[in-house]
């Protein structure tokens, strides 16, 4: 009876009288327990930020910390159900997650809901939202990753000849039907319009080009057609009011300080209270005032930052430095669709906490974007617990 296993150089060949494929090292201990702790580290957060509030109101003082904490609880059952999938199909699944992505971004223009400015929410009915952009992210990745192996395979498959050494190099046509791969998506989003999202999908598929090992002359002319494309649509005025006011904010802090620029100047005041080593857990001023608006989400790390102060904020910092260390060596030792599948989700955890910390510290323009893991949110912390899951997969997956 004649033996095969999967060619380490394509997860797609079958190699006659090879060796049977063996079971992988198991789980990445170090990256389930950098995303757990910015879980729970965020459920403090979260509490910190609401609970004043909540009482204010007259609600329940733990309610977003209960929610947190169920979201988290799905998240995690996502993860484990994600990990458990063998990542040498994702040739048959990919396509589906892609679709299914796809489709739900189209069912926001028939039966989505209007949330701070953007028409990108599902509302499922008692009290609970999705938001199909977060998945997106996930099934652009994954999209991608297998329109590169796939098409490189089917190189070697005309050629009649498995090769020891496959050119794995894109060819001009596989990076146009990964940008037309990326483009639907993009401008179903922008259309919403949900710029946040948007910049960390731009992200994502050009750390997956990277991966992929596009020529220099199409990375560096796809950044010049980014900032073409910038401009044009801030010329055109095809931004909602309330984004171009963002980016007037940014560029001048100083502008509409009780308007645009005021969720700013409350989270620079809050992380300026905190110094070093904070005010203390719930003797935040600035939060327990409720004085930073969206602060369970958008400006969640400016409560780490008054209340843990810069310790604390580097403590977060930390934690994602290791998530993504512990991704990238995950995607060192993965095959090809597995290493392009871990370089994207890498990108996209590493860009969404880069723009969300910078726009606490007023180094990005504020664009709505949670942070990972941390913020309060249901769809984002789905798509991540999915996104931790496949990166377990691809590791489990390798030999």
């Amino acid at each position: 009876m004649t033996l095969t296993a999967r060619n380490p150089r394509d997860p797609f060949v079958l190699t006659p009288y090879a060796r049977p494929l063996q079971r992988g090292r198991g789980y990445d201990r170090l990256l389930n327990v950098s995303a757990l702790a910015l879980a729970l580290i965020g459920a403090v957060l979260v509490w910190a930020a609401t609970r004043d509030l909540q009482r204010a109101s007259g609600g329940d003082p733990q309610a977003y910390l209960y929610r947190h904490l169920v979201n988290l609880a799905i998240a995690s059952a996502l993860m484990f159900g994600a990990s458990r999938f063998d990542a040498r199909l994702l040739r048959l699944f990919g396509p589906i997650v892609y679709v299914a992505s796809v489709l739900g971004l189209l069912l926001v223009f028939a039966v989505g809901s209007t949330i701070n400015g953007a028409h990108a929410w599902i509302r499922l009915g008692g009290g609970f939202e999705i938001q199909p952009a977060e998945f997106m992210k996930l099934g652009m990745i994954v999209g991608m990753a297998v329109l590169f192996t796939q098409r490189a395979h089917e190189r070697v498959m005309r050629r009649q000849f498995v090769a020891e050494r496959v050119d794995e190099t894109p060819h001009a046509s596989d990076v146009l039907l990964a940008i037309g791969l990326v483009a639907l998506p993009l401008v179903l989003i922008l259309l919403q319009p949900d710029l946040g999202s948007a910049m960390v999908l731009a992200a994502a598929a050009f750390g997956v080009l990277v991966a992929a090992g596009v020529r220099a002359r199409w990375t560096v002319g796809l950044l010049l057609l980014t900032v073409v494309v910038a401009i044009v649509v801030v010329k055109a005025g095809l931004l909602a009011d309330y984004q171009l006011a963002r980016f007037s904010a940014f560029t001048d802090p100083s502008h509409d300080p009780q308007g645009a620029a005021y969720n700013i100047t409350q989270a620079h005041i809050a992380i300026a209270n905190g110094g070093l080593f904070g005010t203390g857990l719930l003797h935040g001023p600035q939060t327990n005032g409720g004085f930073v608006p969206e602060q369970q989400t958008d400006f969640v790390f400016s409560v780490a930052g008054e209340e843990f102060g810069l310790l604390g904020g580097s403590v977060i910092i930390a934690l994602f430095a290791l998530l993504c260390w512990r991704g990238l060596k995950i995607a060192r030792e993965a095959d090809r669709a597995g290493r392009l599948v871990a370089v994207g989700i890498v990108c996209w955890f590493a860009f969404q906490a880069f723009q969300n910390i910078g726009m606490n510290l007023g180094l990005m323009p504020v664009t709505g974007l949670p942070l990972p893991f941390v913020s309060y949110g249901g769809s984002s912390m789905f798509a991540q617990g999915l996104a931790i899951g496949l990166l377990q997969a691809v590791r489990r997956a390798s030999d």
